[in-house]
């Protein structure tokens, strides 16, 4: 018996974000600040639970979604993310800056795990999607994730 390997092989930002936050947007993560019109609130406030949905850049083509789990101020909130530092990796509750000239959160920097701190690079944000849910707290542990892999799980057949 075998597993079934996840389609990319590796967890992707967008599942993993629909999954903590509870909104319910699939495909790239691009697409959703356009999809989550008339179906969520959006603004360009950081709120726990929302999710921050990075525009695509040369670097990032297919953008990226991450989950506000704390509002630290007005210009720093705590993401909880996969898929950023590490291919398939999930990192919870790390540092995001409005690098914005205009303090509207359309431009950040994210805590990078190779600098181990902000990268270098202002990434830009098309704004927050609120999902109306609950969000989950960052004082509780998340909700298990079932993560498909390619490992091969054993089975011993009892013979008869």
């Amino acid at each position: 018996m075998t597993a079934t390997a996840a389609q990319a092989g590796y967890l992707q930002c967008a599942p993993f974000a629909r999954e903590v936050s509870g909104i319910e947007i699939r495909g790239n993560a691009n697409t959703w600040w356009g999809q989550a019109a008339g179906r969520y609130e959006r603004g360009a406030t950081p709120q726990v639970g929302a999710v921050m949905a990075f525009k695509a850049v040369r670097s990032m083509p297919v953008g990226h979604v991450a989950m506000v789990s704390k509002v630290v101020s007005a210009r720093e909130v705590l993401l909880t993310h996969a898929n950023w530092s590490r291919r398939g990796g999930i990192e919870r509750d790390v540092r995001a800056v409005d690098v914005s000239e205009a303090g509207d959160w359309s431009k950040v920097r994210v805590w990078f795990a190779a600098v181990g701190g902000l990268g270098t690079t202002s990434y830009p944000v098309a704004g927050f999607i609120y999902s109306g849910k609950a969000p989950v707290a960052t004082d509780e542990a998340l909700p298990p994730l079932t993560i498909a892999t390619a490992a091969t799980v054993p089975v011993s057949i009892a013979a008869n």
